[in-house]
């Protein structure tokens, strides 16, 4: 078919076409369906099923592929898993959106964090209906008050602050915000000491930086406090020490698996965390 250049149409006939375009846009506007703004599970493709959905929300300097090994284990068990990109901006923030995640989710949720994800899950669970359990790995569960950097440093052996490189984003209404990244020669040693150089090496060029915001906006809210927990402790962590994670998972009276691994534990040990996601999962079916 040759469709003439508009350029060459005459000004009567630009009219009709005109004329018949807006005639279709009106029909299709009045006979198509309404649907919100808002992500609805049918565009998600999730189904209702009788194992609960896990939802993966990742912290700094990681991305949702950090969870890959574990949704692998996860699908192959039979669960439905969504893993929600954590926008890193500011905690209150971040976690509206990781709670519009949770709308959109049929059935019981289970809501799995890592790192600063688990400041994230723990404000965006607070109250919400369908979630039943929430998982902790080598995450931070801080108390009203509490912010992520105040956490990561009540207790020695945060080695990763050292080696964070700071850059300055436009904000959208004007000014100016901080962005901190992992300087990509201290990644392997202080984040991922125990993933294999390689992956390592992409991890750090992938890393997605956190605003200085995000980590340090006090949370509000604390669902551990209702909602049961478990909690998986990586020993060799240098973002968030052990005892500091010791002392969340024993004040949210979280189960508590220690696992001998870096702060990538979703990387270096999927089938632990798998492991431990399934069994909270049974527990509260």
């Amino acid at each position: 078919m040759n469709l003439r250049p508009l350029s060459r149409l005459t000004w009567a006939s630009a009219t009709v076409l005109g004329a018949i375009v807006a005639v279709i846009a009106l029909t299709m506007a009045t006979s198509a369906p309404a649907t919100s703004a808002t992500t609805t599970t049918a565009q998600l493709g999730l189904k209702p099923t009788k194992k609960p959905t896990v939802v993966l929300v990742h912290g700094a300097f990681a991305d949702s592929s950090s969870w890959n090994d574990v949704i692998d284990r996860l699908q192959r068990n039979g669960y439905p898993v969504l893993a929600v990109a954590n926008p890193l901006r500011g905690l209150e923030a971040d976690a509206a959106y990781v709670r519009s995640a949770l709308d959109s989710v049929p059935g019981p949720i289970l809501l799995a964090g890592h790192s600063y994800g688990g400041s994230v899950i723990s404000a965006a669970a607070a109250d919400h209906p369908r979630v039943k359990a929430l998982v902790y790995v080598a995450a931070l569960a801080p108390a009203e008050g509490e912010s992520t950097a105040e956490l990561v440093n009540k207790f020695p052996g945060n080695t990763l602050g050292e080696h964070l490189d700071a850059v300055p984003f436009p904000l959208p209404g004007g000014g100016t915000g901080t962005d901190l990244y992992v300087q990509p020669d201290a990644f392997h040693q202080h984040f991922a000491a125990d993933v294999p150089a390689k992956v390592a090496r992409l991890m750090a060029a992938t890393q997605r930086p956190a605003a200085t915001t995000a980590l340090e906006e006090a949370a509000t809210r604390s669902a551990w406090r209702t909602i049961p927990s478990w909690a998986l402790l990586a020993t060799q962590d240098r973002a968030i020490p052990l005892a500091a994670q010791r002392f969340m998972a024993k004040r949210a009276n979280s189960r508590t698996v220690e696992v001998r691994a870096s702060h990538a534990v979703t990387v270096s040990r999927p089938d632990d965390v798998a492991k431990l996601i399934m069994q909270a999962a049974r527990t509260t079916a």
